[in-house]
């Protein structure tokens, strides 16, 4: 079964304070991490201002945070608490060009498959992903060789509808709990799915 605790209460992250059309989420209490190792390839997909690459690059060396839309205050945030992490801007996706809106932001960005975003990164053991309904496009032979997931799994009206054969391989592959109310309750949240591979 996953590791049931998450980041130390008292870990002190800085954030910088900054006026902007979207939420900056600098908690992430419902994600469960205390089994990064040193060596892990982490991948932090929908990183927003940083929460969580920031907090597991003190555990592992190999950190990327995958970002479209708030990609500068993320790099603002890594800087400040002097961690390492690799920023790709973009999005999870078909790899073509869209139009990604968190709040009331708004960008054209880069979207990558996640055999792309692996394939840049040298692979990945660790992957917290919650890119508001994308995680849907992931076909699920890509998630070969990843050890952890951490995931926010979404609903309609969130993203498009969730993919069978992704909870399907999840299934086969990975011993795990879905928690179905995650830190917040919002419409189109179906839970937040913590796995590891068998």
């Amino acid at each position: 079964m996953c590791p049931s605790s998450r980041f130390p209460e008292d870990e002190v992250v800085t954030f910088l304070s900054r006026d902007a059309p979207f939420r900056q989420i600098t908690e992430v209490s419902e994600y469960r991490f205390n089994d990064i190792l040193p060596e892990d390839r982490v991948v932090d997909i929908g990183a927003n201002v940083g929460a969580f690459c920031i907090r597991a690059a003190r555990f592992a060396r190999q950190v990327t945070a995958v970002e479209p839309v708030t990609t500068a205050l993320l790099r603002d945030n890594i800087r400040a608490n002097n961690v390492s992490v690799r920023v790709l801007e973009g999005g999870l996706g078909n790899g073509k060009p869209a139009v990604i809106c968190w709040d009331d932001q708004q960008v054209s960005a880069s979207t990558y498959t996640l055999k792309m975003i692996l394939e840049r990164v040298g692979g990945c053991d660790f992957l917290k992903c919650d890119c508001e309904g994308a995680e849907w496009l992931i076909h699920p032979p890509e998630l070969a060789g990843i050890r952890r997931i951490e995931m926010e799994l979404h609903q309609p009206p969130i993203g498009g509808r969730p993919n069978p054969a992704l909870l399907d391989y999840i299934g086969v592959h990975y011993d795990f709990e879905i928690e179905r109310k995650p830190v917040h309750a919002a419409l189109g949240v179906m839970g937040l799915l913590h796995a590891i591979h068998r």
